[in-house]
């Protein structure tokens, strides 16, 4: 089977971004039972409207149900499941064995997914899910290319999916409890506050004053201790596919549009062409901390960002393209630009890196303007290029 590419999405928007710039599938998280509970996630009625949207382009929407349910969940949750059958979703992402139950009991033709929250770093594991029904299992980050070869081997009935990029978990396969100790909001019910990222100090036990605190070092470079790097594959993808992973997933439902479009149209061209100097400059240009390949090819002692918590990207965020065209385009202002300003094409045409010079900008309401500073207003500028609505422009810093 072909490779799908699978991308995360918070919102509708999102979901619009993810597909126009190549993915094949959409995680998505309802109101309720997902890890990512601040995202702004879809409604029911929302949901429907992304399987429609989805379906009509030939992609799929797999719904994230991967909460640690608890006894007062499932007659909820049983009405979720038969809901999601009935909105004719791809799969429903479980992590929790009697969530998994339950979507069994109560739809029976839904596709499960097993999520990376079930710590799948063994084949036993996976074989073990495969028995019970599930279609895909989705791999603990935790695990070498190897040990994919050797569960691919073992369970070739099963399909595999596995993170290529993004946001790293300090904790094992993302099972955290520090952010419900430190700030009461549990990670595992999906409301992490991201304590790992946090700027630490060490304390003296007998003193109370502000002078009783003292950085703390970590082999002299910082204190983000528990600061994981993010994770970038897009130079092994081959390898990934011959160690039998079927899904190359980008995490994020948290990050923006701009972060969204940039990395996933860098691992579709990556996909369809082959990694490429291009491919590894573009990762650079959204936010994002020291990468690695984390357990890839085997044991890591560098997987953890002490410097700081997140580098800026190469490029700041300026305007999405509303109405295309060429010679005159309408976009929407995310960022301050001028005339003057050199922008650059974000886009899955043949028009992406292209630059061009902001000669003219018009307001909405048809004023000429010099400096574009509203937020969110629409204006009308020159570019010589061919653009769509949903494309991006950019700066270089």
């Amino acid at each position: 089977m072909k490779v799908e590419l699978l991308a995360p999405a918070g919102n509708l928007s999102k979901l619009k971004t993810a597909f126009y710039f190549g993915a094949d599938a959409a995680y998505i998280g309802g109101k309720d039972f997902s890890l990512r509970s601040f995202a702004d996630n879809f409604t029911r009625e929302e949901l429907l409207g992304a399987v429609k949207f989805a379906h009509a382009q030939n992609k799929k929407i797999y719904v994230t149900v991967n909460i640690f349910a608890k006894n007062a969940d499932m007659a909820l949750l049983e009405d979720y499941f038969a809901f999601l059958q009935y909105a004719g979703v791809d799969a429903a992402i479980i992590s929790d064995s009697g969530t998994v139950y339950a979507a069994k009991k109560s739809a029976p033709k839904l596709n499960i997914h097993i999520s990376t929250q079930a710590n799948l770093t063994n084949k036993y594991a996976v074989k073990f899910w495969s028995e019970q029904g599930a279609s895909r299992a989705i791999l603990a980050r935790e695990l070498s290319l190897e040990e994919i070869s050797e569960i691919h081997s073992f369970v070739p009935e099963i399909e595999l999916e596995a993170f290529v990029h993004g946001a790293m978990c300090i904790s094992y396969s993302g099972r955290c409890l520090l952010s419900d100790y430190l700030a009461s909001r549990p990670s595992n019910r999906g409301e992490c506050v991201q304590a790992c990222r946090w700027n630490y100090q060490v304390r003296k036990k007998d003193e109370l004053s502000d002078s009783g605190w003292l950085d703390m070092e970590e082999d002299g470079r910082g204190t983000f201790i528990l600061n994981s790097k993010d994770l970038n594959m897009s130079a092994h993808l081959n390898e990934l596919e011959k160690a039998g992973i079927c899904s190359f997933k980008i995490e994020g439902r948290m990050k923006s549009e701009y972060y969204l479009a940039t990395v996933i149209n860098a691992y579709r061209r990556c996909m369809d062409n082959g990694f490429n100097p291009v491919i590894e400059r573009e990762l650079l240009t959204a936010a994002h901390r020291d990468y690695t390949t984390a357990y890839a090819f085997g044991k890591n002692d560098e997987t953890v960002n002490y410097a700081d918590s997140q580098a800026k990207g190469d490029c700041d965020y300026i305007a999405n393209v509303i109405d295309g065209g060429k010679g005159c385009v309408t976009v929407e202002m995310r960022g301050r630009f001028k005339v003057g300003d050199r922008l650059e094409i974000l886009t899955p045409s043949e028009n992406f890196g292209k630059s061009f010079t902001v000669g003219t900008a018009f307001k909405s309401d048809g004023e000429q303007v010099s400096d574009c500073k509203i937020v969110q207003e629409n204006y009308k500028i020159n570019c010589p290029f061919e653009l769509h609505a949903g494309d991006i422009l950019r700066r270089r810093k």
